[in-house]
């Protein structure tokens, strides 16, 4: 009975074996990659000093705020109350214009969010061109990101069984 147990495990291991030994699998590192390459760095490069220019331009407006509200302060006393509400309204207000600004500028799809797709997506889309053409050249059924987040770069559509799985719940 225990010869019996000690085979049917060898075989069990063995059989795992040579279903993982079936499947290739490599990391990289995309992070390193792009860091690595002149035009990546470039686009990088130009995104940062468009940032630094647009955060240069909205602390500058959020500076004229903050003199249009420290002026008020010191003023107030002299004011009406329709004076003291007509003024309050302006900060209120040029402050909604530059936070309007500030969203146009850096929100998710803001401008520089933009400016960054359009400069770096391309670069990207090369990179990803190569890790499938390096893919397919080594026989790799998958490949995973190991520095950043995007986690899996490539996989063998092979070993995509989304399809059985919708037929098997009668999905289409």
């Amino acid at each position: 009975m225990k010869i019996k147990n000690i085979l049917f495990v060898l075989a069990l291991i063995a059989g795992m074996t040579s279903a993982t030994n079936a499947q290739k699998i490599a990391l990289v590192d995309i992070n390193e990659v792009l860091s690595s390459m002149p035009d990546y760095q470039n686009a990088q490069k130009e995104l940062d000093r468009i940032a630094a220019e647009w955060r240069q331009e909205i602390s500058q407006e959020f500076d004229k705020i903050k003199s249009m509200y420290n002026k008020f302060q010191a003023e107030q006393v002299l004011l009406s109350s329709d004076d003291k509400a007509k003024k309050e309204d302006e900060i209120v207000k040029k402050e909604a214009e530059v936070r309007e600004l500030q969203k146009a500028k850096f929100g998710p799809d803001g401008a520089l969010f933009k400016k960054r797709q359009e400069m770096v997506a391309p670069i990207q889309d090369k990179v990803y061109a190569a890790i499938e053409n390096f893919a397919a050249e080594r026989g790799f059924d998958i490949i995973f990101d190991k520095g950043g987040a995007t986690g899996l770069l490539f996989s063998n559509p092979d070993y995509d069984k989304t399809a059985d799985l919708k037929k098997k719940l009668n999905i289409k």
